[in-house]
């Protein structure tokens, strides 16, 4: 059924003026149907509006809206419900969950309109030329693409789906539309690295500055492939090697093109152990989502925090992270110490959940948080940094609670957000209970 159900109203708003209620569903915009939240704002923007809406016990409604310029109408949607990534790709995340989790990590999404409202990375291999037409229509920019290979027989096999257009093509309409786009390319060593990859920087970089930005980030393997394709992992040995060669060839791409360009993952650093570029050639850090910036940004942070950091109440803490981070946020909690008098205990949990190779502190479940300070002597609070829960309902992969926590460690637990700010921000605030 076409239009869009009111979530909805916001107080002292238009739409409340007009008796609109959560349920009516809004069918069109002067005479355009209404297909998603996408439409409701592109068809929206003008300031008189005849809004079309189906009252909930069915009865039709043509509104008639004078509004001052910007004066929002005051509807409230829910995000759409994502289209179905048909795409098997070989190293696909979500193909590598243990069983047992919530239902709503085992959904594949491949959706250009979640792209462009939240950043969502797309193949757009499943896409359509009218899809693209109103990419292109609607001004739908910026938008998140996985290229992993421009080569189209690469491209296949990573995306395990045939007779694709090439992205190549795909990307050259929408550059000539002035649609911007950012990048991403999953390495998996053996498959998409070496000339393949090269090709790739090579064909996207032509395409600057629509293409505004690339990222590589390395392939994500757990330990429950079961009978899925074997990939080779990025090593320490590979990553030390790829990331001088690579890191070099970003700086003449930048140079080239008179702005950062290509983006190595921190990742490949850490693997690696090899020193971070400074901040400031990681630009605007267009793919700090991606894993991009990260730990640099951290430093960065954490040396304005220490030097404003000041003495508070004697406190013994336990912070959790993830291993890929431990070495950066240790060394910041023990200065941090020194500067607050606060006793913090840093501990890497071991992800019992994905295996011993996922290491980023986004991935572990409660269970192993409680796995990993049984026996600790963890003290009175543990910090808990936010990107293991999910945003806006506070569980964690495993649907555990803080409060689970709590419960199963006799302790407070503070979930702070994953920044050194964040971390020193709950400290003031624990004291200040």
């Amino acid at each position: 059924m076409s239009g869009l159900i009111v979530d909805h109203v916001m107080p002292e708003s238009i739409a409340e003026e007009l008796e609109i209620e959560p349920g009516d569903r809004l069918l069109s915009i002067n005479g355009h149907i209404v297909r998603d939240v996408i439409d409701y704002n592109y068809f929206g923007a003008e300031d008189n509006l005849v809004l079309e809406v189906e009252k909930s016990d069915g009865e039709l409604w043509e509104l008639e809206v004078e509004r001052e310029e910007g004066e929002p109408l005051g509807l409230v949607f829910a995000a759409p419900e994502p289209a179905r990534c048909g795409n098997n790709c070989v190293f696909c995340f979500v193909h590598q969950l243990p069983k047992g989790l919530r239902s709503p990590l085992y959904v594949k999404d491949e959706d250009y309109r979640l792209s462009f409202l939240y950043g969502n990375y797309v193949t757009l291999a499943n896409i359509g030329q009218e899809e693209l037409d109103r990419i292109k229509e609607q001004r739908l920019s910026p938008i998140y693409i996985s290229v992993h290979a421009t080569d189209p027989a690469t491209r296949e096999r990573l995306l395990g789906k045939k007779d694709l257009r090439p992205i190549r093509e795909v990307m050259e309409e929408l550059a000539q539309a002035r649609i911007s786009m950012h990048c991403q390319v999953v390495l998996c060593p053996g498959l998409n690295d070496g000339a393949t990859f090269a090709q790739t920087v090579a064909d996207l970089a032509a395409l600057h500055p629509w293409v505004a930005s690339l990222a590589v980030v390395p392939v994500g393997l757990t330990a429950h492939r079961g009978r899925l394709p074997g990939l080779t992992p990025v090593t320490e040995e590979f990553a030390g090697s790829f990331v001088p060669e690579w890191e070099a060839k970003a700086r003449e791409l930048e140079k080239r093109l008179g702005e950062p360009f290509l983006f190595l993952a921190d990742e490949f650093y850490l693997k690696a152990n090899l020193p971070f570029p400074p901040l400031e050639t990681y630009g605007d850090l267009p793919q700090l989502e991606n894993g991009v910036g990260m730990i640099p940004l951290f430093l960065h942070e954490a040396e304005e925090v220490l030097e404003e950091a000041g003495k508070l109440p004697p406190a013994r803490v336990t912070v959790v992270t993830g291993d890929s981070p431990f070495r950066y946020l240790s060394e910041f909690l023990e200065k941090l110490s020194a500067k607050t008098g606060t006793a913090f205990r840093c501990v890497p949990v071991k992800n019992r959940l994905f295996g011993p190779t996922v290491t980023v502190t986004g991935l572990i479940s409660g269970k192993d948080i409680i796995a990993e300070l049984e026996g600790m002597e963890p003290g009175g609070v543990v910090l808990v940094p936010d990107v293991m829960l999910k945003e806006g309902e506070g569980v964690f992969l495993d649907d555990l609670t803080p409060e689970d926590i709590e419960a199963a460690l006799g302790v407070t637990v503070i979930v702070a957000e994953s920044s050194p700010r964040g971390i020193y921000e709950a400290l003031e605030l624990l004291n200040e209970q």
